[in-house]
């Protein structure tokens, strides 16, 4: 048997089915691409399952892979086991039409007994039941003794989905030993024990299922192996478990290293260092992915991730953060395969940085909770945590339920799942109902459904025309009553159809405009959709009577130009923020009006100035290229072959828009847009800024805006120069000096300030008193800062070992600052107990250390009454 690294296995499985005439892919993304069914890739075949069904036409009939996997099934069990592990790589090979049985028997049977030098008599193989095929191909060609060939159920060696390709499959056994065996002499792949381990199974798509359950057979069988490279590397290097093979050990050596720990001391311990050695990988594969913690999604499984190893590496006394440290390490040893990983190098490391500093800050305060709430249960005899406050630990202090869950078994507690997803579902109702659109007027009727269902699909004549002279309002709402008319000043709900009117939608603000009928005018002040898609315009009748006839209908041109140039430059945008961020970036959200746009996309720190220069540099480099601007029709499939960027989790129909700016963006879109990006004119980014983790936020300009815009700022410029007396050219440096002018000035007023306060402090100690033998000094001061009260208090303290409070009234505060003593402290006397019932009197509060402490008051005038009282306040407080 050869003993190779990991890296060496994958190199060697690749070359080998590359010599068979295998066109050898790299791994595709953990990012389903156009796949909703799945949240990850957990499975080698899983990126190529239209190429299976026949849905995409597969780059060769051979196909082999190394790919990279997520599954998150047993994420509890990580750890707690040396056998679970969330990251893991499939090695595969895959035959669409091509070859069968015989020859992917043959192919696994060759790497494992001639490339990897296994001894043939530690292979055992299983078939399913009915596959005689299988069985004679193992034994008569092959040679497998009978008595190594095992026939499984449908349990074991059947692969199927509810509906689709399907089959028969064979799995390849090593046997470890009677050692790790049970007592049964007829012992064989099939029973619990841990002496046959499966290494490499090998699938017989040859049916198509039906939604009868009837297994239909393929014109064209497939074929799809998997096996797992962390397992047979186990095998390769006589190890019990994939934390012992060598690349994953040097990461298990590295974070107990980091911890100063020496593997295998303690059960509990020996965990943690397990939890984080899986994660790392993990992590730094998912957000090499471009995928960002967030609270939904895949996002929330990184975030899971990245919390569960952070809080045991502070199980391991790692108080700092660290993982970003280690995915060095995973980088480092997998960037021979995988070189994004290097590119991506820093983007990981930032992000696994922010993620963690994010989840430290709230941890202590969060564990304070938890055990807070443990200590009750326990109090109680209960043993279980209420769903709120689990969803309280999730909401407020970033706690994923798993995370809580898991501290809570460490104590023999549970959480109220049921409970806790009730408050989940709330939140999402509060969500949900907070977007609704208060003035829509109850366009949805008392019932909550679409009153105008019955209108059937709404013709809208948006992209082509702004006015339609044809048309016919067929529906009126007016306070949630459908009516056949309204009259002079009333508002109402009007559907068109045809329209010209563009409702709301994919964060394009509604259009405005007019409707003229025969007698009357309405005012569109804004345009809605359904769910449903139907259309419809929110208007006051401005004139006449409106009712159920033929109209003309008017877009406000004007105010269309102006969004249509606002939502075109939001593809630059996307497209230039992919650029020099990098290809993590996604749309997240968007707002287009007719002043601005704010766009909300995924990025893990806020943008530097310079990169926001770079960003909007690109964005007018493509306006000013004049690039021209077309729409095409076309199926998903279609769309996604041809690259085009969008939100691939929303829902589409049949047919999709896609927009295309030149060659330099293509993005699923429905908006409305302009013809050339020259017609936007001028685009400028007003800020950028963060509103919620991993989600970052641009607001900006285009067009007579952005022009607008800058003229105010050289208005704002000359206006500036003016006051300060200075040409344009040299405005800042002339605000530097003014700036060094100011500090000097501060400087010597702090110096007269202080020297003052000194003045005011001269023979304070003849006023020296004793109360229950501590010494103290009260005294008034005016005009002094609570900076320097706070440094004369000190000296005054150290020189005359007593406790020291001091007022001082500014404007109309009055400031006080308590030292006290150690000898003082050890009798009870704390400053910031003094200093608060001191503050009291004047109407104020405050507090701060035992030796030092500040307290402000809203009544200037009883600063005097406050310092009387402080021998009394002592006298309580010893």
């Amino acid at each position: 048997m050869k003993r190779l690294g990991l890296h060496e296995i994958r190199s060697e499985y690749l070359k080998y089915f590359e010599s068979k005439e295998h066109l050898v892919l790299p791994s595709f993304s953990l990012v389903p691409k156009s796949d909703k069914s799945l949240l990850l890739i957990g499975a080698g075949m899983a990126p190529m399952k239209k190429y299976f069904t026949g849905e995409a036409l597969p780059p060769s009939k051979r196909v082999s892979t190394c790919q990279k996997c997520i599954r998150t099934g047993d994420i509890e069990n990580v750890g707690k086991t040396a056998r679970h592990a969330t990251f893991f790589e499939m090695l595969g090979n895959f035959s669409f039409g091509d070859y069968f049985k015989k020859e992917a028997i043959a192919f696994a049977w060759e790497f494992l007994t001639v490339n990897l030098e296994i001894n043939p008599e530690d292979l055992w193989v299983t078939v399913y039941l009915d596959d005689d095929e299988a069985w004679e191909i193992w034994n008569k060609e092959i040679g497998v003794p009978e008595n190594r060939i095992v026939r499984l159920g449908k349990e074991d060696n059947f692969w199927e989905l509810s509906v689709g390709p399907s089959g028969p499959c064979s799995e390849i056994y090593i046997d470890r030993g009677k050692e790790f065996g049970c007592d049964d002499p007829d012992c064989k792949p099939g029973c619990d024990c841990d002496r046959f381990l499966e290494v490499w199974n090998l699938v017989f798509t040859q049916f198509d299922k039906d939604e009868e359950g009837n297994y239909n057979p393929l014109s064209n069988p497939n074929i799809d192996t998997g096996m797992g490279l962390e397992r047979i590397a186990t095998v390769l290097q006589d190890t019990n478990n994939i934390f012992e093979i060598d690349a994953i050990h040097d990461l298990l050596e590295g974070i107990c290293e980091k911890a100063n720990y020496k593997y295998g001391e303690k059960a509990k311990s020996d965990e943690s260092v397990r939890v984080i050695t899986d994660h790392i990988r993990a992590m730094t594969f998912m957000i090499s992915d471009s995928i960002i913690p967030s609270n939904e999604g895949r996002g929330y499984v990184l975030r899971r991730l990245i919390r569960r190893a952070a809080r045991h590496g502070r199980l391991l006394g790692l108080k700092e953060a660290f993982l970003y440290e280690l995915a060095n390490k995973v980088i480092d040893s997998w960037k021979v395969e995988y070189k994004e990983l290097e590119e991506n190098r820093s983007m990981i490391q930032n992000v696994i940085l922010k993620e963690e500093e994010r989840f430290l800050k709230t941890l202590e305060t969060g564990m304070e909770r938890l055990t807070a709430a443990m200590d009750s249960l326990e109090k109680e005899g209960k043993k279980m945590l209420d769903g709120e406050e689990a969803f309280k630990l999730y909401d407020t202090y970033g706690f994923p339920v798993d995370l809580t869950s898991e501290i809570l078994e460490e104590r023999d507690f549970q959480v109220d799942m049921e409970g806790f997803q009730k408050e989940m579902d709330a939140q999402r109702t509060r969500a949900r109902e907070a977007r609704d659109d208060s003035d829509n007027i109850g366009w949805t009727g008392t019932n909550k459904t679409n009153v105008f269902e019955d209108l059937g699909e709404i013709d809208f004549k948006g992209y082509e025309t702004t006015e339609v002279k044809d048309t016919k309002i067929v529906g009126i709402l007016l306070n949630n009553e459908r009516v056949e008319s309204v009259e002079e000043e009333e508002k109402a709900i009007f559907v068109l159809n045809p329209t010209p009117f563009y409702g709301e939608s994919g964060g394009q603000v509604g259009d405005k405009g007019t409707i003229i009928g025969e007698d009357f005018e309405i005012q569109v002040e804004d345009c809605q959709r359904t769910k449903e898609g139907t259309i419809y315009s929110i208007g006051r009748v401005t004139k006449g009577t409106a009712k159920l006839q033929n109209v003309t209908a008017k877009v406000d041109v004007a105010r269309r130009e102006k969004i249509r140039r606002n939502h075109s430059v939001t593809h630059l945008l996307h497209k230039a923020l992919k650029e020099v961020l990098g290809e993590h970036v996604s749309q997240a959200g968007s707002l287009v009006g007719e002043d601005f746009m704010r766009f909300d996309f995924t990025h893990f720190e806020s943008i530097q100035p310079e990169q926001l220069r770079e960003i909007e540099q690109k964005v007018n480099e493509q306006i000013y290229e004049s690039l021209p601007v077309s729409t095409d029709e076309m199926t998903m499939k279609e769309a996604t072959e041809a690259g085009a960027v969008g939100l691939f989790e929303d829902k589409y129909g049949e047919k999709v828009r896609v927009v295309s700016m030149g060659d330099y963006s293509k993005e699923l879109c429905g908006g409305t847009h302009v013809d050339n990006t020259a017609q936007i004119g001028m685009f400028k980014i007003l800020s950028e800024s963060g509103i919620a983790a991993g989600i970052r936020r641009v607001e900006t300009i285009t067009g007579l805006g952005a022009y607008k815009y800058m003229n105010e700022i050289l208005e704002e410029r000359r206006e500036a120069s003016a006051l300060l007396k200075a040409n344009p050219n040299q405005l800042v440096e002339k605000i530097s000096q003014r700036l060094e002018e100011e500090k000097k000035l501060q400087h010597t007023l702090q110096e007269l300030q202080s020297e003052l306060a000194k003045d005011q402090v001269k023979g304070l100690e003849e006023g020296k008193k004793e109360v229950e033998g501590i010494a103290f000094i009260a005294a008034e001061l005016n005009g002094v800062a609570v900076d320097e009260m706070r440094n004369l208090a000190e000296d005054l303290r150290e020189k005359e070992q007593a406790v020291i409070v001091l007022s001082s009234v500014n404007g109309e505060k009055v400031n006080f600052v308590c030292a006290s003593p150690k000898s003082a402290i050890e009798k009870g006397v704390r400053a910031g107990d003094v200093v608060k019932e001191v503050a009291k009197i004047a109407g104020g509060g405050g507090g701060g250390r035992p030796d030092m402490a500040t307290a402000g008051g809203k009544n200037p005038e009883k600063a005097s009454e406050a310092i009387e009282a402080v021998e009394g306040i002592l006298k309580n407080l010893i």
